[in-house]
């Protein structure tokens, strides 16, 4: 094995674990976005383009912007619940 898959495999791992220890959702899904490029060099390392193009396009792209969806979505709503506290307060 060639000393840039094993620095590549240790950063897999690293940006697997702290995508599971982070505690902010833009920084877990944007750690996760990473993780989804560095598994597709490695693919393509391993001469499977096939897969790489694959991860590259549902496990990053795909993946990624729905996360970044749901997280806007998720402080919309935030926003809107602490507009109804404010208003039940004035009441």
């Amino acid at each position: 094995m060639m000393p840039i898959e094993l620095v590549l495999l240790s950063c897999l791992i690293i940006a697997a674990v702290a995508v599971c220890a982070m505690k902010r959702l833009l920084s877990a899904v944007i750690i996760f976005a990473s993780y989804g490029v560095i598994l597709s060099v490695l693919w393509i390392m391993l001469a499977a383009p096939d897969l790489a193009i694959t991860e590259s396009a549902v496990g990053t792209g795909i993946s990624g912007v729905l996360l970044f969806i749901v997280i806007k979505r998720i402080r919309v709503m935030e926003d809107e619940e602490e507009r109804r506290r404010n208003v039940r307060r004035r009441t």
